[in-house]
């Protein structure tokens, strides 16, 4: 005769677990990797510019710690804030990131009446990627070989010599405008629609100076047209270490640098923010980058600032000068 089967002795530590179990099933579950698809990365300005440059030298690393591809999406139009906006209004999943800048974060909410986001509140940042600084270009024809030279010409005729910029409300304006402040030399600010846009009337001499992006500048001061006699910075270019810094003439901090820096949707959890920061931080610390990266003027960010607490620290620094800057070139809004 066939005996029949052992009851089954089920402890009150494997009836709470398999209660659990129904009542949660989630924990059951492997959670789903981070990342599992592409990643998008958003570019508010458009392709062939500085920012989008730097992003397409840096995704490639960073795509291949995650494993996954990073998809830059160029979305232009309002200095700036439509790109950002978008990123603001994305899902918090790690899945939608923002290069950062000055313009759309620590300027535009400065001096325009209404930007669709709150940078403090709508962000979290993830990691400063580079820093490119600003120079001084002085026209060819004007009779000056130095900064000190050309602070001297100007202070002698107030209001007579105009700087270009990338356009009015730029980090270039305003560091015109900071300098002004510093040194009472009076330049008059004239806008151009780009970075190198002030480049034919500066070889002309229809223009005095302008402020540039180092990456702009840079080969043109290697061939010898246009000579960068100082940078936006407190201490000298590592590629310039002869040519002054406007710290030299007074301008707190050196003036405003470009950075460019990635951020997520507030609210993305910690552990995505860490996997996306040990990402780019490792793609930032490759040599080859590096090279490439400074060899165009911009700087690799420190260590401290690839942290998202670091980040937070710049951008505070960069608001709080902005404010400054904005101030004096009568330009603040709130």
């Amino acid at each position: 005769m066939a005996r029949s089967p052992r009851p089954v002795r089920i402890s009150r530590r494997m009836a709470l677990a398999a209660g659990a179990g129904l009542a949660m099933p989630g924990l059951l579950r492997a959670q789903p990797r981070f990342p599992d698809r592409p990643i998008r990365l958003v570019v508010p300005f458009g392709a062939g510019g500085n920012l989008d440059t730097l992003a397409r030298m840096l995704v490639p690393g960073v795509a291949e710690r995650l494993g996954q591809p990073v998809v830059i999406e160029n979305r232009v139009g309002a200095g700036g804030n439509i790109g950002t906006e978008a990123v603001a209004r994305a899902a918090p999943d790690g899945y939608t990131l923002l290069l950062g800048s000055n313009g759309a974060l620590t300027i535009n909410p400065l001096i325009m009446e209404r930007v669709p986001y709150d940078p403090a509140k709508d962000f979290a940042p993830v990691c400063l990627c580079f820093r490119t600084p600003q120079v001084l270009v002085a026209s060819p024809k004007l009779p000056v070989k130095t900064f000190a030279e050309f602070l001297a010409y100007a202070k002698a005729r107030p209001g007579q010599l105009q700087c270009g910029s990338a356009g009015s409300g730029t980090s270039n304006h305003l560091n015109i405008e900071l300098l002004n402040a510093a040194t009472g030399i009076g330049l008059v600010h004239v806008p151009y629609r780009s970075s190198g846009g002030a480049t034919p009337d500066l070889l002309s001499g229809a223009l005095a100076s302008s402020m540039e992006q180092i990456t702009t500048a840079l080969p043109l001061h290697r061939d010898g047209q246009l000579p960068i006699i100082a940078a936006a910075l407190p201490r000298p270019l590592p590629l310039l270490p002869d040519i002054p810094t406007l710290a030299e003439a007074g301008v707190p901090g050196g003036g405003l640098v470009s950075f460019i820096g990635i951020l997520v949707p507030a609210g993305t959890p910690a552990p995505i923010t860490a996997t996306l920061q040990a990402a780019f931080a490792a793609a930032l610390a490759e040599p080859a980058l590096r090279a490439r990266i400074e060899e165009t003027g911009s700087l690799m960010a420190d260590a401290a600032a690839t942290t998202p607490p670091g980040f937070a620290a710049l951008l505070r620094q960069e608001a709080d000068l902005s404010r400054r800057a904005a101030a004096a070139a009568g330009l603040l809004v709130r």
